[in-house]
């Protein structure tokens, strides 16, 4: 008796690519979950600093 297929890959490069292969959504903020309430507090405010930062550096850019 001949040995049956035990694995195949065809057809699931098109069956992908109808709809589009697409990358991962990227958010605005990252997450601060699991993170100590003490570190949160800190982050949330030097992330708001940082946001200022990047938008003063591109206008004195441009």
């Amino acid at each position: 008796m001949a040995k049956s297929k035990n694995h195949t890959n065809h057809n699931q490069n098109k069956k992908a690519h109808r709809n589009g292969i697409k990358r991962p959504a990227t958010h605005r903020t990252r997450s601060l979950k699991g993170v100590d309430a003490k570190f949160r507090r800190n982050a949330r405010h030097a992330l708001v600093g940082s946001r200022k930062a990047r938008v003063e550096a591109k206008a004195a850019a441009s």
